[in-house]
């Protein structure tokens, strides 16, 4: 789809301030809308008060037509420019821009670190050189064109030179020239000089313009500069010299004398560059020749020329290919037209492509340029990115909402079960603790057999003992002459007073049924009735003893002892060794049974009752392994 959005065209001349408002329109050519001319004055000629000068121009024609578009071309001052074409020898494309920038290096009079500087190709000579347009402009110069665009509320795109936008305008409007055609644009300050013969272009700037006029009247007629240069608008004209008379008035006899000197230079200068053109460049002579500029307005500057250079003269129209509005007045567009080649020609760069396309926007100018048109884009990410997270932030505090509430339902439920849970663990708790003491009163009910099962162990190892020793011939008998009571570990418990008390014997005395009133009733029952409530508290009420009984720690040690007397009985007549032989026989078969410790040690004292005799006695401290428990 066509883009028909409006756009400015800028040309900041020496000594005016052109505008063009274009628009693309269906056929793909431009359309003009509107157009504006605004003269600078003795200040746009004085650097130091040209940007201010501009930008009030600016705004005095903004505020006397409302145009609509904000993004701008803009035409660089000639005067600013510098311009050359050089030729380069044929080299392979890679390396074209190295040696164009070295060309730079030689011609630009200003380091290259302080200059925007573009090139263009132009075309091939007949000997296979590369033609190159080198131009470049202070980096200064074109900040102050941003600054005053950017102060008037413009976006600066594009800033090209007044040769190059000429060429292209020109391209335009007289593609079907035949011949060596030659553009004059008079200047303010500098004029342009452009030749174009079957597809070439060669361009030059001259240092001479209009104003060398206004300024030669000034230093004759001691005037200010505006009314000068009123007077050679309003009045002025070229001489014709030769026999003509001189006009009575004496500022504008003055003044189309002075114009034909200032024109007799710049004819010189066109000569000059005539036969360069032709010598260096390989050119034809010019047929024609287009005038175009400011400058070229004033009278009889066509017969000039035409007498000069004995060619056919034409005045440059740029808008001969380019519609214009209804709005546009064409009777002041007429008087002006020749004068807006560069705009025509900064209006065509946003249509296609153009023959020359060069821009002095410098990197940074560029990327920023680039930046600014992204933000947007940026913007909207942003804050796109901004909607999603806050819109998931609204889902998600939906959903946390939501599950906050099913979280709280859930809890209301979940109460009465957490009271039951509790109300579980405490009958748990109390389970546990019956369990607890159920067990130890089995225990407990286990170890009444205990010694029973320790004496029948005895004898069983002294008969194991027996007969393990005893030889044909020779029968060897082992039994217990004395029982002691166990020592160390829970059977010690009960003090000596107890144990003689109670008669100690092999159930460590009545003083461990004593302590378990349950054991006392079970198996001592007469005994039982027989106690004081005090004795056996807590039995079947739940009292003292038996919560003592439940929460007291099994005691479970492996050092009680039971020291006892054996009596042997030995046929074997080798004397007392055998006898030391058959003791540590049955130590050794206490030692490895599962009942007993392998501390069991044997007393190394061996007895003999008669020397006669066939028996002998032995101690031995018998270690235990389990031992009962006791509360």
């Amino acid at each position: 789809m066509l883009n028909t959005k409006p756009f400015l065209c800028f040309d900041f001349g020496a000594g005016t301030v052109k505008v063009g408002e274009f628009a693309a329109n269906e056929s793909g050519t431009l359309t003009l809308t509107q157009f504006g001319v605004k003269a600078l004055g003795q200040d746009g000629m004085q650097e130091s008060k040209r940007e201010a000068a501009v930008l009030k121009a600016i705004q005095d024609l903004f505020s006397q037509k409302p145009y609509r578009g904000k993004n701008i071309n803009v035409c660089a001052p000639g005067f600013h420019v510098f311009s050359k074409f050089v030729k380069l020898p044929p080299v392979d494309a890679s390396k074209v821009t190295q040696i164009i920038q070295y060309e730079a290096q030689q011609n630009v009079p200003f380091p290259l670190q302080e200059v925007v500087w573009d090139y263009q190709i132009m075309g091939t000579s007949a000997g296979g050189e590369l033609e190159v347009l080198l131009v470049a402009i202070k980096s200064e110069v074109v900040e102050g064109l941003f600054r005053t665009a950017e102060a008037a509320g413009l976006r600066l795109q594009l800033v090209d030179v007044s040769p190059a936008a000429l060429c292209n305008a020109f391209r335009f409007n007289y593609g079907d020239q035949e011949g060596c055609t030659m553009l004059l644009d008079i200047g303010a300050k500098t004029s342009n000089l452009l030749f174009f013969e079957k597809g070439k272009v060669y361009a030059r700037g001259i240092n001479i313009g209009a104003n060398s006029i206004t300024t030669d009247f000034i230093a004759e007629a001691k005037m200010p500069f505006a009314k000068a240069e009123e007077l050679k608008i309003s009045e002025g004209f070229v001489s014709l010299g030769g026999a003509y008379e001189e006009p009575e008035n004496p500022h504008q006899a003055a003044i189309s004398k002075i114009a034909r000197q200032v024109m007799t230079r710049l004819h010189m200068q066109v000569n000059q560059t005539i036969q360069f053109y032709r010598t260096q460049q390989g050119g034809s002579a010019p047929q024609r020749l287009f005038l175009a500029g400011g400058g070229s307005i004033m009278a009889y500057t066509r017969e000039f020329f035409a007498e000069k250079l004995n060619v056919p003269i034409e005045y440059f129209n740029p808008f001969r290919n380019v519609q214009i509005a209804q709005n546009v007045a064409i009777e002041e567009l007429e008087k002006v037209a020749h004068s807006f080649g560069e705009v025509v020609g900064l209006g065509l760069r946003n249509l296609a492509q153009c023959p020359v396309e060069l821009n002095l926007v410098p990197k940074s100018i560029r990327s920023r340029q680039q930046f600014e048109q992204k933000k947007p884009y940026f913007i909207a990410a942003i804050f796109s990115l901004v909607l999603v997270v806050f819109a998931y932030g609204i889902f998600y505090g939906k959903i946390a909402g939501v599950k906050q509430s099913s979280l709280d339902t859930l809890n209301q439920q979940l109460t009465p079960f957490e009271n039951k849970v509790q109300q579980l663990e405490a009958q748990q708790n109390q389970i546990k603790n019956t369990t607890n003491q159920i067990a130890r009163l089995a225990g407990y009910l286990q170890d009444k057999f205990y010694w029973p099962d320790t004496l029948t162990e005895v004898r069983a190892v002294l008969a194991k003992a027996e007969t393990e020793q005893t030889q044909p011939g020779r029968p060897v008998g082992v039994w217990i002459e004395k029982f002691g009571n166990p020592t160390g570990g829970a059977s010690d418990t009960s003090s000596s007073e107890d144990e003689n008390n109670n008669g100690g014997g092999m159930y460590g005395g009545l003083a461990f049924y004593m302590r378990n009133p349950e054991l006392m009733k079970r198996y001592f029952p007469q005994l039982y009735k027989q106690m004081g409530p005090g004795d056996k508290s807590g039995s079947e009420e739940g009292g003292d003893a038996t919560k003592k009984a439940v929460a007291a720690p099994v005691a479970n040690t492996n050092t009680v002892s039971i020291d006892i007397k054996l009596r042997a009985m030995n046929l074997d007549k080798n004397g007392t060794g055998s006898n030391v032989k058959l003791a540590y026989a049955v130590e050794e078969a206490f030692k490895n049974d599962p009942m007993f410790d392998s501390g069991t040690k044997l007393d190394p004292k061996i007895e003999t009752v008669e020397a006669s005799a066939d028996t002998f006695t032995f101690g031995l401290t018998l270690k235990l392994k389990n031992p009962m428990r006791t509360m």
